[in-house]
């Protein structure tokens, strides 16, 4: 079955499928190819697996793992630990979330988890209760470089003798 329109509002493109897929469904706001979406009102248990971009507005309680991209929508509840590559979150998350990629939280978010990703994306009004690990660490260290001359690292101003006095 394929779902013509990913509408966010309510009574748009509803259909009595909770899970439909299609190949060029819009509503991917610039992430892929929508391929499945789990609507308002609909309840999942168990593993999720996925290689497109998929949006859930319902409830899903298990695990998630994708090679692209995951959107929660604002109505979306999700008890669940997730992997992915992008992970957009409107709606609640309780789990931990671990992106390849990047992961962003709007100001609807609220999220019970520790975030793993490289680089994560907060917008005023979003909620997190838990850890952020993120920057290259994340994903594999990587050290920022230091100046030849700077021998210490103990945040003064320079490597001169002016930092300290007594």
């Amino acid at each position: 079955m394929a779902i013509s329109g990913f509408g966010r509002g309510k009574g748009e493109g509803a259909t009595s499928a909770p899970v439909a897929s299609t190949s060029s469904a819009g509503g991917g706001g610039g992430f892929g190819n929508l391929t499945a979406f789990i609507d308002q009102g609909s309840e999942f248990e168990g593993k999720l697996s996925f290689r497109d971009t998929v949006r859930i507005d319902g409830s899903f309680s298990g695990e998630i793992s994708s090679d692209n991209t995951l959107i929660v929508g604002e109505s979306g509840q999700i008890m669940a630990t997730i992997h992915s590559v992008c992970v957009v979150i409107s709606g609640l998350v309780e789990g931990d979330i671990h992106a390849s990629e990047q992961i962003v939280l709007h100001k609807t978010a609220v999220v019970n988890g520790d975030l793993d990703s490289p680089m994560v994306v907060m917008e005023e009004g979003a909620q997190l209760n838990g850890c952020v690990r993120m920057g290259k660490a994340a994903g594999g260290a990587v050290k920022p470089t230091a100046p030849a001359n700077a021998k210490t690292e103990t945040g003064s101003d320079s490597g001169s003798d002016s930092g300290s006095s007594n």
